[in-house]
């Protein structure tokens, strides 16, 4: 781990746990997205121990791979938005991404998975794990086993879900491990080219998916009963505003990814 990571984990270890609870209901599961991209700079370990200190269920956060194999934490398959860089991650080694600053920050870097892993490894938080593809939508190679390896190695396999919008990449993760929860992705544009939810369930289970992961647009009574009926757990993302939230965590989901993880585990209160 590098010396700026290590004084993150260290400073989490001091932060107070939860927020003040506006109810003592109980609800989904909150999934901080990108580690709370409302509160701190999007999957940064800035935010991710900001997460933990919040109090969440889960930490999602994303991944590209670089050009010799480092599975690295970023949204966009390019640097030019959230960091000094420029470039697509899948061109780059490690060595030229490993200066590049973080949005946002000061000099924080872009964290790799593997500093990420040992981060939560202490907690019993659990992962949201959105393997990515590069700029024209291809896959990484090898990037599926590279996740696995490093969920295993720091003892999160049991805790990790691992997503994706491609399901060939669902597809290869349960060819390699018969026990990794997998979460298949569909936004609204997807839903609607492949003839909506009900379509999908019954592929994702034929994948041995065990999740369904929709765009918030999407939520509605009929979708989860589909998703509960077929064996799946089903959440929604993005949802960040206290309205929208509110109808969330009343829609007999099973997790709820927000921007504002801090607002929505106020609404929800504690869980039993």
């Amino acid at each position: 781990m590098r010396a700026g990571a290590a004084a993150l984990l260290a400073a989490f270890s001091v932060m107070s746990l939860a927020p003040a609870a506006e109810a003592g209901t109980s609800g989904p599961a909150i999934a901080a997205h990108r580690g709370g991209a409302r509160l701190w700079p999007e999957n940064s370990l800035t935010a991710f121990c900001g997460a933990l200190g919040l109090g969440v269920d889960l930490v999602e956060l994303d991944v590209h791979q670089t050009r010799d194999g480092e599975v690295v934490v970023i949204h966009d398959p390019t640097l030019e938005r959230t960091t000094t860089g420029r470039g697509a991650v899948r061109d780059l080694t490690w060595a030229e991404l490993a200066p590049v600053i973080i949005r946002g920050t000061a000099d924080e870097r872009l964290p790799r998975l593997a500093e990420v892993v040992a981060l939560l490894r202490p907690s019993t938080v659990g992962l949201l794990l959105e393997i990515k593809t590069g700029p024209g939508g291809d896959r990484y190679l090898g990037i599926e086993e590279r996740v696995l390896a490093l969920v295993q190695a720091a003892g999160l396999a049991d805790r990790t879900t691992v997503m994706a919008f491609d399901w060939a990449i669902l597809e290869r993760l349960r060819t390699l491990s018969a026990s990794i929860r997998l979460t298949g992705l569909l936004s609204r544009w997807g839903a609607e080219r492949v003839g909506g939810i009900g379509s999908v369930v019954p592929r994702l289970r034929a994948l041995g998916v065990n999740d369904l992961g929709i765009e918030w647009t999407l939520l509605t009574p009929e979708a989860v009963r589909a998703a509960h009926d077929a064996g799946l757990s089903i959440g929604v993302w993005t949802v960040n505003e206290p309205e929208e939230l509110r109808r969330a965590l009343a829609g007999g989901l099973d997790y709820v990814t927000t921007d504002q993880p801090d607002v929505a585990l106020r609404l929800r209160g504690p869980r039993p």
